[in-house]
């Protein structure tokens, strides 16, 4: 956030343009946040931030798949998708600022892609992120027992097609809802034009519509740290390539089409 500070003190007193963002003015804000020499203290921010939005989400679904009762009846499928949009809503308030609140190695991989994120950052930002997503699974294993390995839908709540998903159908489905996600997450949090204070509520908002989507067909992933992370700990590997692959051409197209092409729109009404 503060290099959205700096674009837009930069851009005062600036002879006015055609509205349109150079892309040497790119990058900043949010999910562009620059990093310089606090890798460490941004990967320990990705691992805790993942941590808490994969612990967050999986330990709901697990509740409601063991119909354990809150104040009243057992969470509903409403409450997964809420739990990771809440989750990520204050993940990227809280850490925003400091590593920019990926939280995904999709969404990582596609800013580097897009240039918003140098390249060697994604590896410590990936293996932070799959810490934080294994120590999230181990936690609710160990906070719901042995039940919510073996009996809690594909074990820890781990995503898998549906029955009577194809592989392909699962697929299409992650590829589409990773697309929105980091729609959402590369409009409102890297480009100096939208109000900061936008980003956390917009991709709350956006994860918890890709889990509603996705929930009943793959399982609603749009993030393999949160696939992977379940995986792992119960053992269960089901389709685990589709919640890699799928999330990254979602991420990759999305990254593109609005930093390349829709970034550089002008004020509407604009020839």
């Amino acid at each position: 956030m503060a290099d959205r500070a700096v674009n837009r003190e930069a851009n005062r007193g600036r002879p006015e343009s055609d509205g349109r963002v150079e892309p040497a003015e790119q990058g900043g804000g949010l999910y562009g946040t620059d990093i310089g020499a606090n890798m460490g203290r941004a990967a320990v921010a990705e691992l805790v931030g993942t941590f808490i939005l994969v612990f967050t989400g999986i330990a709901v679904a697990v509740a409601a798949l063991l119909d354990r009762p809150t104040a009243g009846g057992a969470y509903d499928s409403l409450a997964i998708a809420l739990a990771f949009g809440l989750a990520l809503a204050a993940v990227v308030a809280a850490i925003g600022h400091v590593s920019g609140a990926h939280v995904n190695p999709a969404v990582t991989i596609a800013l580097a892609a897009t240039k918003k994120l140098p390249w060697r950052f994604v590896p410590v930002f990936v293996v932070a992120q799959l810490a934080g997503a294994l120590l999230a699974a181990l936690t609710t294993w160990a906070v719901f027992g042995a039940e919510a390995r073996t009996k809690a839908g594909g074990f820890l709540a781990s995503t898998s097609p549906a029955a009577g998903v194809t592989s392909i159908q699962a697929l299409l489905v992650e590829i589409v809802i990773t697309f929105i996600l980091v729609f959402v997450v590369i409009s409102v949090a890297t480009d100096p034009r939208v109000d900061e204070g936008v980003a956390p509520i917009a991709v709350g908002f956006a994860v918890a519509c890709a889990v509603f989507i996705g929930g009943p067909i793959s399982g609603g992933a749009a993030n393999p740290a949160r696939a992977l992370g379940p995986e792992i700990v119960s053992g269960s590997f089901t389709g685990a390539w589709i919640y890699i692959v799928g999330p990254l051409i979602g991420a990759v197209a999305a990254a593109f089409l609005y930093d390349g092409f829709i970034a550089q729109a002008g004020p509407p009404g604009d020839e």
